[in-house]
C-alpha cells in the first residue's frame, strides 16, 4: 500500500495578541515564538516546522496585521501580507473573548484578494462559555466564506489535534522540506535575541516594550563547551528609557538577564553566562539603516 505524504505551508494571521505564538509553540512542542500580553510582540515572520510520519506542516507565524505608525510597523505589515501569497492555506486566528472588531475587518478586506483556503480559528475558548461561541461563529460567517471554522484553546491544547487533521486534508502531497528534527528556520542567534526581548516586554510597560530592539554581539563557547558566553545589547530610543531598563542599582537589567538566561539555557542545553548592555539610538524605528542593522531587513520581503 502506497503511503502518501503531505506537506505544505500555512500562514497564521490575526490581530495582535490573539494567541498565534502560543499556538505555534504548543504544536511545535518548544518555545520558538515569544509571548507577552503586549500588542505586536511578534516582529518577524517565524516558521515553525511540525513533522510526523504522515505530514510536514510549516507554520508561518506573522506579525499581527494592523495600521502601521512607523517604518518598523510598515515592515511588519508588509511581511504579513507577503506571507499570504506564499502559502497553501491560511489560518485566521481570533480571540473568543474579544469578538468581532475593526481590526478583523481590516484583515478580512485583505483576504478578499487571496485565492487560498482560509480557516477561521477561534482561540481561547477555555475563557468563554460554550453558548457564546455560536453568535461569534455566525458573525464571522456573514463576513467571509471560510473553508471551515474551528474553535480551539492553544494554551490548553483543546481541539488542536482536530485542527491539525483538518489542515492536513487541505495540503497537497509533497516532500519533506526540512529534516525530521528541524523545528524552525531561524538561527539560534535570532531566537536568543527574541527571548531577551520577551523578558523586557514582560517586565516593562507603556512605550518601553515597543521601542526596544535586541542585538546579539557575540556567542562563544567557553572551555570544554561547559558554558556559553552570550553578549547582547538592548537598544532603546531615549535616555530616559535606558534608565528604566537598567533600573535602580541595575536591578531591572539583572532581572531581565536572569529570566532570559534560564530560557536560553533550555534552548542551548548548556550553562549560559549572559552579559547585557543598554544603548540609546534615537528614533531607530523610523531609520532605514538602523532597521536593517537590527535585523529588520526590508529587502528580504
Amino acid at each position: 500500500m502506497n503511503h502518501t505524504f503531505k506537506s505544505g505551508f500555512i500562514a497564521i494571521i490575526g490581530r495582535p495578541n490573539v494567541g498565534k505564538s502560543t499556538f505555534m509553540n504548543h504544536v511545535i512542542g518548544q518555545k520558538i515564538a515569544i509571548m507577552s500580553d503586549k500588542a505586536q510582540t511578534t516582529r518577524h515572520k517565524i516558521q515553525g516546522v511540525y513533522t510526523d510520519q504522515d505530514k510536514q506542516i510549516v507554520f508561518i507565524d506573522t506579525p499581527g496585521i494592523h495600521k502601521p505608525k512607523h517604518k518598523l510597523g510598515n515592515f511588519m505589515v508588509k511581511m504579513s501580507e507577503n506571507a499570504l501569497s506564499e502559502v497553501d492555506a491560511i489560518m485566521f486566528m481570533i480571540n473568543a473573548e474579544e469578538g468581532y472588531g475593526r481590526g478583523d475587518q481590516f484583515i478580512i478586506d485583505r483576504l478578499q484578494s487571496v485565492n487560498k483556503p482560509v480557516f477561521l480559528v477561534i482561540n481561547k475558548i477555555d475563557l468563554v462559555h460554550p453558548d457564546e461561541l455560536l453568535p461569534i461563529i455566525q458573525q464571522y460567517k456573514d463576513k467571509y466564506p471560510f473553508e471551515e471554522i474551528i474553535p480551539v484553546s492553544a494554551l490548553e491544547g483543546n481541539n488542536v489535534n482536530h485542527l491539525m487533521d483538518v489542515l492536513t486534508t487541505h495540503l497537497p502531497e509533497g516532500p519533506k522540506y526540512y529534516p525530521d528534527d528541524h523545528i524552525t528556520d531561524h538561527p539560534e542567534r535570532f531566537i536568543i535575541s527574541e527571548l531577551i526581548r520577551e523578558k523586557v516586554l514582560q517586565l516593562t510597560r507603556e512605550e518601553i516594550p515597543h521601542s526596544i530592539a535586541v542585538v546579539i554581539d557575540q556567542i562563544e563557547s567557553r572551555g570544554d563547551h561547559q558554558k556559553v558566553l552570550v553578549q547582547a545589547t538592548i537598544i532603546v530610543e531615549r535616555k530616559s528609557q535606558k534608565g528604566i531598563i537598567i533600573g535602580k542599582q541595575g536591578q531591572m537589567l539583572k532581572e531581565i538577564g536572569k529570566r532570559a538566561r534560564q530560557d536560553v539555557e533550555k534552548l542551548l542545553g548548556s550553562k549560559v553566562f549572559l552579559e547585557l548592555w543598554v544603548k540609546v539610538q534615537n528614533n531607530w524605528r523610523n531609520k532605514d539603516h538602523q532597521l536593517q542593522e537590527f535585523g529588520y531587513n526590508q529587502e528580504e520581503y
